[in-house]
Order: C-alpha cells, then sequence, then structure tokens
C-alpha cells in the first residue's frame, strides 16, 4: 500500500466544534462506552460460566458482544480523547488502522447477526432436526466463515480507499476514519471506488437485511401453528433480535448504500450502528431472555455463597 501523497496525519472535525457541547458529548459518550463494555463482559462472563448457555444461540451470542466490544473500540476511545483534545489529529496508518478495524469488526456483526437469524430458524421451523443442523463443528464453521468473510471485507474496504493518492486536505468532516469523508480528500478520480466501495459494504449491507426479513418472515408464518405459550417465547427471542437487527442495518445501508456523497446527518446516523447499537445489545439480550437473567441470578448467588464461607 505504498502509495505517493503529502499527507502524514489527519484531522478531525468531530461532532460539533462547540466547547460546550464537546464537554456534554464527553460525558455522554463516556457514558455510553462503559455502558457497552460492562454489559458485553457481563454476558460474555454469564456465557462461559453456565453450562446451562452452552448452547448455539449463546454462542453466537457471545460472540456478538466480543464483536460488540472491538467494534466500539475501533472509534469510541479515539472520540472521547477527542472531545477534551485541542486538536483532534490521527496519524496517516492510524487512519488506515482505524478503518480496517472498524470495517472488519462491523463486517463481523453483519454476518454474527445473520447467522444467528438463522439459528433461530432453525430452532423453531425445523426443531426436530435442530440439533443436526446446529451441531458443535456447524457451530464453529458458521462463526469461522463470519470473521474470515469480514477480514476479507475490510481488506478490500481499506486497500481500495488507501491505494489513492492524498495531497494537501487533511480535514476529514467526521469523527472517525470512514470510507466516505476520506474518500472526499483523494486527489484522484475516485468514482470507480465510489461504485466498488457500494458493491463491498453496501450491498453486504443489504444482502444481509434481506435475508434476514426473509427468516424472520418464515419463522413468523411458522408460529401459526403452535402453541401460545411457544409463540410468546419465540417471538421474545425475535423481537430483541429484530431489535437490535433494525438499530444496526438501517443506518448502515442509508450511510452506505449510495454514491460518496456526505450529509450533515451521516455524522448522527454513525453515532446509532458504532455506540447505540452495542450499548443497547446487552440491555435487550438481558432484560428480554429469562436465561441469561436466571444464568445472572445464579452467578450473582454462588459469589454470594463463596464471600459468606
Amino acid at each position: 500500500m505504498e502509495v505517493a501523497n503529502n499527507v502524514t496525519e489527519f484531522i478531525f472535525l468531530g461532532l460539533s466544534q462547540d466547547p460546550g457541547m464537546q464537554l456534554m458529548f464527553f460525558a455522554l459518550f463516556l457514558f455510553f462506552y462503559i455502558v457497552i463494555m460492562v454489559g458485553n463482559l457481563l454476558i460474555l462472563l454469564t456465557v462461559f460460566s453456565d453450562p446451562r448457555l452452552h448452547t448455539p444461540m449463546y454462542f453466537f451470542l457471545s460472540n456478538l458482544s466480543f464483536v460488540d466490544i472491538a467494534y466500539s473500540s475501533a472509534t469510541a476511545p479515539k472520540m472521547i480523547a477527542d472531545f477534551v483534545s485541542e486538536k483532534k489529529t490521527i496519524s496517516y496508518w492510524g487512519c488506515v488502522t482505524q478503518m480496517f478495524t472498524f470495517h472488519f469488526f462491523g463486517c463481523a456483526e453483519i454476518f454474527v447477526l445473520t447467522v444467528m437469524a438463522f439459528d433461530r430458524y432453525a430452532a423453531i421451523c425445523q426443531p426436530l432436526r435442530y440439533t443436526t443442523i446446529m451441531s458443535a463443528n456447524a457451530c464453529i464453521v458458521l462463526a469461522s466463515l463470519s470473521w474470515l468473510g469480514a477480514l476479507g471485507h475490510s481488506f478490500v474496504q481499506t486497500l481500495l480507499t488507501f491505494q489513492l493518492p492524498f495531497c494537501h486536505n487533511q480535514v476529514i468532516d467526521h469523527y472517525f476514519c470512514d470510507v466516505h469523508p476520506v474518500l472526499k480528500l483523494a486527489c484522484a478520480d475516485t468514482t470507480l471506488v465510489n461504485r466498488l466501495v457500494i458493491a463491498n459494504s453496501g450491498l453486504i449491507s443489504l444482502g444481509c437485511f434481506l435475508i434476514l426479513l426473509a427468516s424472520y418472515t418464515v419463522i413468523l408464518f411458522s408460529l401459526r401453528k403452535r402453541s401460545s405459550e411457544s409463540r410468546r417465547k419465540a417471538l421474545s427471542t425475535c423481537g430483541s433480535h429484530f431489535t437490535v437487527v433494525t438499530f444496526f442495518f438501517v443506518p448502515c445501508i442509508f450511510i452506505y448504500l449510495r454514491p460518496s456523497t456526505t450529509f450533515p446527518l451521516d455524522k448522527a446516523v454513525s453515532v446509532f450502528y458504532t455506540t447505540i447499537t452495542p450499548m443497547l445489545n446487552p440491555l435487550i439480550y438481558t432484560l428480554r431472555n429469562e436465561d441469561v437473567k436466571n444464568a445472572m441470578k445464579r452467578i450473582w448467588n454462588n459469589m454470594v455463597s463463596l464471600k459468606e464461607k
């Protein structure tokens, strides 16, 4: 990726230039990031500690929690630090690294959410064959393919962006290094790259979202023949999953399934899939999931019992 350019660092404009707003955002996003870390670490601890949660559904949930920790960490610490920094700069290679990690973990989240929908489809629509379909080997293969697919996507995305030359413009009108804001700074024709970015990011987001919608449609139709208790439990699980999917995919599709045109709304929309969704995931999966809540209670009771001894 050796490209002739005159840029050694980039400058972020951030979410706001107002000092008062920046202090408010600092406190707000620091709180969000703490919730993300604590909530997702708690889910990881719960799933690994309780043998009753060693099932395909919670295996993929633990993958999702790990992804959320890494995904938010690609942008949040730098953004939070910039709120109290006079100069919001990032080195050229720091920008390359941030874009790569952001798209790697972001794409991993897309694939993991899609696999989770397939798991729910198999559990609800193919209950007798579920243990065969979602065997331990099948889960490992699906998880591995998700991570490998994300790695390929991120490598291509980053290579397409940074093989372009950058001359003198250093100001990125965003709070992290994303494709469209960085492409605006390139001193070369970006038409072909823009189309490839849409094909790479936009179509992945849209395609996986359509697969998710199709799987949930099939699930809803199959629930008509079930008992009211089975419907309630299935709808609770799928409802929480679909809430996460909507908050994540709709903003992604809005940002990436269009030409390299930036709008003032983009930064606010990006907050949804970079910060809000990773924060909501543990809340949704714990508050709406009896298995996880009961497992957390058992872990807490065990800890209290050990302390009393």
